[in-house]
């Protein structure tokens, strides 16, 4: 599902690279507008909130949430938005 996203993305020209990190306390997929920058957006799996707010969260470049959830499909959804609009 994450990797629909970040198709669509590429092909629209808005994302060129991403990384995938393993930590020892969640699971983040970060996308790149260039790889040399700071991530765009970061969508991160962290068990520790699943029974409160949600194991899934969609964070911005300035680290504020996006969207966080119990289900990924709910999550990415904030992709599917017409509002969400990179600026330079």
């Amino acid at each position: 599902m994450i990797l629909n996203v970040y198709g669509r993305m590429v092909a629209a020209g808005e994302w060129r690279d991403y990384s995938i990190d393993f930590l020892s306390e969640r699971a983040v997929f970060s996308v790149f507008r260039r790889a040399t920058e700071h991530p765009l957006f970061r969508i991160e799996k962290n068990p520790r909130f699943a029974a409160k707010q949600g194991a899934y969260a969609v964070y911005g470049h300035d680290g504020r949430v996006l969207k966080r959830g119990a289900e990924l499909k709910q999550v990415m959804r904030v992709f599917d938005s017409k509002r969400l609009k990179l600026v330079d």
